[in-house]
Parts: C-alpha cells; sequence; structure tokens
C-alpha cells in the first residue's frame, strides 16, 4: 500500500486578535520554496496511486461523458449588421471555432479565430476577449495560457486573417471599441491581480503608446469597461462589494474624459445603460432588492423611476432595445425575464414552474423585436429560444443533443429545509425515476452561498453517470447567495456567515429525514466559497458526511484575509470581515475550515488545486491537506491534486475537464 506524503513542520507563529497561533504549514505559501513544489508533486503521485484501482471506472465515466456530447455541433447564428456570427466544435478538437458568414446557413464557414490553433504548446488556454469592431474589419481577442488570468490583447484583421504588429501584454477582463473602430479600451491589473487601471490602444501603434484613462486607487474596488448596447458609449464602472460608481465616454469622442453619472456615495450601488435618449439606471437607493431608473441624456441626475422596489424580487440587470426594456430578476429562488416596453406595458416570459435557469442570451441589434434567450432545467439540456417581445411567439432553434439518453427517465424537484433559526432553504433535486424515495438513495449535495451569487438549476451531462447508477444529486441555496433578494445574501455574510454553513447542513439533514438519500451515503461537492462552504461543513459536523469533494476550496480564510498583499483580500473585507481585528478576528476563526482541524475522524476526502490559481491560491488547499493528515484520526481516502499548469477553473481543453470530472465522480462512487 502507498503511503501518503508528510509535509514538513516549520516552526511559524502568527500573532494574532485572539492570541498567538502555531502554524507549521505557513512554509507552502511560498512557491519558490523547493519543498513546495516537491510535497505538491509528492501529493499528486500519491492520488494517481490511490486512483489507479479506479481506472476502469473511471475511463467507462469519461466514455458515457464522451458518448452523450455530440462533438462536432454548431451554435445557433447570431445575426448583427450584415454578418451572422457562429461557433462550432469538431470531434478530437478541445476548444471551439468562431467564424461569421453573410447568411445564417454560413454563420460557421469562414473562421475568424480557432481556439485550438493558439492552444497548440499549451498545457492550459483560455479565451479572453472576443470583441469584434463596430466596422467589422478588426477582431480584439486576448488569451491566457497558464490559468493565471493574465491575459495577452491581440488584434486581428479580419480582411486576411493575420495579426496586426499590435500586442498588449497583462491585460484582464472586459475591451470597449470605440465607434470609429481606430481604439480599443481595456482594463490591467496591479499585483493583486485587482483589475485598477482602464488604458485605450489606438489601433497600429505600439503598446508603450497606450493612454491611461482612468487609475482606481481604493484597493477596495474593481475597474471594468464596456460599450453600452446602443454602442453610443463606452461605459467604465468601478464596483466594492457595497459601493459603486459609473463614467461614460461618448464612443465617437473616445479621447474626451470620462464623466461620472450619479458620483459615488458609500453603500450606493449601481449600474447604468443607454436607452436611446436616456439613462437607464439600475440603483438600490432606498431599494435593498433595486429598483430602475431613468435620467435624460444631458442630466442623469433629475432620475425618475421606472420600476418600483419589491421586496425579495432581485432585479439583477436592466438592458434597453429600441423598443423595450428587459429585466433579468429573481424571485421566489427563480430567474425571469420581465419585458417592459416604452408605452408602459409589460409582461413576464411565461416558462412554467419548474425550478431552472433562464438567462439572457445573445441579443446584438439593439433594434430587434426578438428576445433570444437559454432556458435548462435539471433534466432538461441547455434550450435556445427567440421570442417576439410583443405577439409572445416563441421558437425553439436549439436544444442542445444528449445522445442515448431519454431524457424522460429522470425527474426533478423542489423541496424545503428548515434551517436551526426556522428558515426555510430551497433544494432542488433530481434523481432517475426509478430511483426511489426510500432511504437508500446515495446524494451528491452541491452548494455555493457567497457573493450573493445565484446558483439556478442547471442541466450536467457528466451529472448522468451518477443518476444512472442511483444516486440523487442535490443543489442548495443557503444564504450568502441571492436566490431570495438582497436580504438572503446579507444573512449569510461577514458575522452572520455561519447561517450559510448551518443553512447547509439542514438540507442534508432534510435530505435524510425525508428519505430522499440514505442517511451515511451523503456527499458534499463546493468549489472556492463553496470549498469552504463544504469545508466548514464538515468542520461542524464530519459525521454526517461520507465524502468531500472540495474544488480549490477557500479554506484558510484567516491567514489570507489577514494578508493584504495577496490576490483579492482587500476588496474581499467587505464579503468576510477583517480578521486582523474583533470582532471579525475570533468569529471567523470559528469557521474557518483549516483553524478548526482538530484530532477527529474525518469523511473520505478529493481536494483539488490549481498552482497558478490568482483567485484561491494552491497553499490554501495544500495546507488543509497537510494538516488533517497530521491530525486525523481515521484511514479513509483522502486526496489533492494539484493542476501544476493551471489556475481556478482547472483544465482548460474539453476532453482534459471531462476526464477530471470522470475522476472525482469515480472516487464518489467508489468511497460511498
Amino acid at each position: 500500500m502507498v503511503e501518503p506524503p508528510v509535509a514538513p513542520r516549520k516552526p511559524h507563529v502568527w500573532d494574532r486578535p485572539t492570541g498567538a497561533v502555531e502554524d507549521p504549514w505557513a512554509w507552502l505559501l511560498d512557491r519558490d520554496d523547493p519543498d513546495t513544489i516537491a510535497y505538491l508533486t509528492a501529493e499528486n503521485e500519491y492520488t494517481a496511486a490511490v486512483l489507479a484501482p479506479l481506472a476502469q471506472l473511471t475511463e467507462t465515466i469519461f466514455g458515457e461523458i464522451k458518448g452523450r456530447v455530440q462533438e462536432t455541433d454548431q451554435s445557433v447564428p447570431v445575426r448583427k449588421g450584415e454578418w451572422w456570427y457562429g461557433s462550432r466544435t469538431v470531434e478530437g478538437s478541445s476548444y471551439g471555432i468562431h467564424c461569421r458568414g453573410r447568411r445564417a446557413d454560413t454563420a460557421t464557414e469562414t473562421v475568424l479565430l480557432d481556439e485550438n490553433v493558439e492552444a497548440e504548446g499549451h498545457e492550459y488556454f483560455a479565451l479572453g476577449a472576443f470583441d469584434i469592431s463596430p466596422s467589422t474589419a478588426v477582431l480584439a481577442y486576448s488569451t491566457d495560457t497558464d490559468g493565471g488570468e493574465e491575459y495577452t490583447l491581440r488584434f486581428r484583421d479580419l480582411t486576411t486573417g493575420a495579426d496586426l504588429p499590435d500586442t498588449v501584454e497583462r491585460v484582464y477582463y472586459g475591451t470597449a471599441w470605440s465607434a470609429g473602430s481606430d481604439w480599443c479600451f481595456y482594463t490591467r491589473p496591479d499585483e493583486a491581480m485587482r483589475p485598477f487601471q482602464v488604458w485605450r490602444h489606438r489601433i497600429g501603434t505600439a503598446a508603450d503608446h497606450d493612454v491611461l484613462v482612468m487609475e482606481e486607487p481604493d484597493e477596495r474596488f474593481f475597474l471594468g469597461v464596456e460599450l453600452s448596447r446602443d454602442e453610443r458609449f463606452v461605459i467604465l464602472h468601478a464596483d466594492s462589494k457595497t459601493t459603486s460608481e459609473s463614467w461614460v465616454i461618448p464612443a465617437d469622442d473616445p479621447e474626451v474624459a470620462p464623466r461620472s453619472v450619479l458620483g459615488r456615495t458609500d453603500g450606493h450601488e449601481y449600474s447604468v445603460e443607454h436607452w436611446t435618449d436616456r439613462w437607464v439606471i439600475l440603483s438600490n437607493s432606498d431599494a435593498e432588492d433595486f429598483r430602475v431608473l431613468t435620467a435624460p441624456d444631458d442630466d442623469p441626475t433629475a432620475v425618475t423611476e421606472l420600476v418600483a422596489h419589491e421586496p425579495g424580487r432581485r432585479i439583477n440587470a436592466a438592458e434597453p432595445f429600441a423598443g423595450h426594456l428587459v429585466l433579468h430578476e429573481w424571485a421566489a429562488a427563480q430567474q425571469r425575464i420581465r419585458l417592459l416596453f416604452t408605452d408602459g406595458r409589460e409582461r413576464i416570459v411565461d416558462l412554467g414552474s419548474t425550478p431552472s435557469e433562464v438567462e439572457l442570451g445573445d441579443n446584438p441589434e439593439y433594434g430587434t423585436e426578438l428576445i433570444r434567450f437559454s432556458y435548462q432545467s435539471m433534466v432538461t439540456p441547455e434550450s435556445v429560444y427567440d421570442e417576439h417581445v410583443t405577439t409572445g411567439e416563441r421558437t425553439l432553434l436549439k436544444q442542445t443533443p444528449v445522445l442515448g439518453v431519454q431524457l424522460d427517465d429522470y425527474e426533478s424537484s423542489r423541496t424545503w429545509a428548515t434551517a436551526p433559526d426556522g428558515t426555510a432553504v430551497p433544494v432542488d433535486v433530481v434523481r432517475k425515476r426509478t430511483t426511489g424515495f426510500d432511504g437508500s438513495a446515495p446524494v451528491l449535495l452541491y452548494g455555493y452561498g457567497a457573493y450573493e451569487s445565484s446558483v439556478p438549476p442547471y442541466f450536467s451531462v457528466a451529472r448522468l453517470s451518477l443518476l444512472d447508477r442511483g444516486w440523487v444529486f442535490a443543489l442548495t441555496h443557503p444564504r450568502g447567495g441571492g436566490e431570495l433578494g438582497r436580504r438572503w445574501y446579507l444573512d449569510g455574510k461577514l458575522l452572520a456567515k455561519r447561517n450559510t454553513f448551518t443553512d447547509f447542513i439542514a438540507c442534508a439533514e432534510h435530505l435524510a429525514a425525508e428519505r430522499i438519500a440514505a442517511p451515511h451515503r451523503i456527499a458534499i461537492r463546493g468549489g472556492s466559497a463553496g470549498g469552504l462552504l463544504v469545508g466548514a461543513a464538515m468542520a461542524m459536523r464530519p459525521e454526517l458526511f461520507a465524502a468531500v469533494n472540495a474544488q480549490v476550496p477557500f479554506v484558510d480564510v484567516i491567514s489570507t484575509m489577514s494578508d493584504p498583499t495577496l490576490p483579492l483580500t482587500i476588496t474581499e473585507w467587505d464579503e468576510w470581515g477583517d480578521p486582523r481585528e474583533e470582532p471579525f478576528a475570533g468569529y471567523i476563526a470559528s469557521y474557518s475550515p483549516y483553524d478548526i482541524v482538530e484530532a477527529r475522524a474525518y469523511p473520505a476526502m478529493y481536494v483539488t488545486a490549481g498552482l497558478n490559481d490568482p483567485r484561491v491560491s494552491y497553499h490554501e488547499p495544500a495546507k488543509w491537506v497537510a494538516k488533517l493528515r497530521a491530525l486525523r484520526t481515521d484511514d479513509r481516502p483522502m486526496v489533492l491534486k494539484t493542476e501544476m499548469g493551471a489556475g481556478h477553473g482547472g483544465p482548460s481543453g474539453r476532453y482534459d475537464a471531462w476526464r477530471d470530472e470522470a475522476a472525482a465522480l469515480a472516487f464518489l462512487i467508489d468511497v460511498v
């Protein structure tokens, strides 16, 4: 039997408000320490050895996932101006191919960018920007080849297919073109990976001639840039967790200074869009779940209310078109789309009562009378529709093929757990119809619960491999997300953060009590802040869970949140609190998974990390696993898999991602 690696202990003491704390694995933060890479490598070798007996099952599941996917496929074409745009995939190729044509039926013929070509020679590849100029002659695109989320921005002449000499290194997400297609705006991160600058690049010039448009000195704020839907304004925005500000620049006069829309007031969050002759402003002023305001072009402060605040109905986006406004919102833990017309009429797009994901699709034409959206549920693959905004006539353009599967064999439902304080917490459940609610089925319980990020019920091809083996999958919606409005978020952050974890535990107990799941066959899964969720829940109730799959988990909360030099720390204080002072020091110490590891038995564990991860540093899961190995009293399987050439999202190619998922599912099936 292969012995697990042992991380060396090196003396280190943290001086915290709660007292001195020994941390003998703090050295893992130093990526340049040879012992760090040696330990991660040893863990990877151990993981390979532990998973080796599962090779047959892993390969079977990989084959199932691959066999359900129509590998050579294409997207639904979308029209903008004289061109139709689309993308396609080819069997055997890991990445997408972006194309256009003069007709809908030729939209995937003329290749604009083949990600497979760009990815050649790289272990990892991600496409960031893909932004075609208003002239349609130039493509701005950015690429990341190590998972660190620092992109290289390039410009391609779409007439010749050749890249221009212009190259801009180390850019972040977000681009916007000027109306004349001669300038392209982009953002740049600081050393802590905070996008803090907006720059302007003139096509045909070297990057060292680029112009700094704006710099945000407050380290709580991220800067972003985008083009308004009607393409008349470049919109710059600065956002912290609690406050925001927007500026505008006329797209046809890109060299003028940005003009602030409503200034910056602590606690006021707002975003702006331009609607023909006025501004549309989504604001939380006197509106916890936001309301919609409008203001004339020449005086954005002269606001009038268009859509009033309604508690529990969280408006997330307001998208203007020539004759109507589209609202994307959450109400009663369900996404929905609402249409408002210039004559005062409105209607909600009727998609039935099944819990589902409903997202706005590609709608680049400002003057359109159609709205494109996508719909999916835990039993319905992604389906793309066009709907006439006034008549409601709806056309299904495409449903993602799922090969060899009878979708009617599966069913989903919603149930509600009761948290310790009496709060009802929604849980979405999916299973195969032949899997009875008799208390015998294993369950995989998934959750996130942070940043007001709402996770709608989504379809998964890979999940079918669990359901076909008699498992139940349950998607929880604990406080800290935004599914039930801003209050749902506020009641799961800062000094209320423990509600997220106790909600999740209550969901597990509810599934067992209702005989939806077997009490001793509950596996839990979460990534990033969801990794914190499952780590904290495991630490609070280790006997409740059979297995934990923690993906790039944020588990060393106190150490990370105490170091303002690390990526994202300062901006995150509004989410978690600053543990360098009370009352946050003691409160975070009560749930930080790394800090509350103790000598006891724990579930089987499958933990992942990314060496180049700028969001959750590899050292957090590495330290956590090292400490668990040293203190746990059981011999259940525990593995740490670190992607040595990738970041937060894991492997980038679709085949590598499927195989990675197959390995994780095989582990859960085996141990549960």
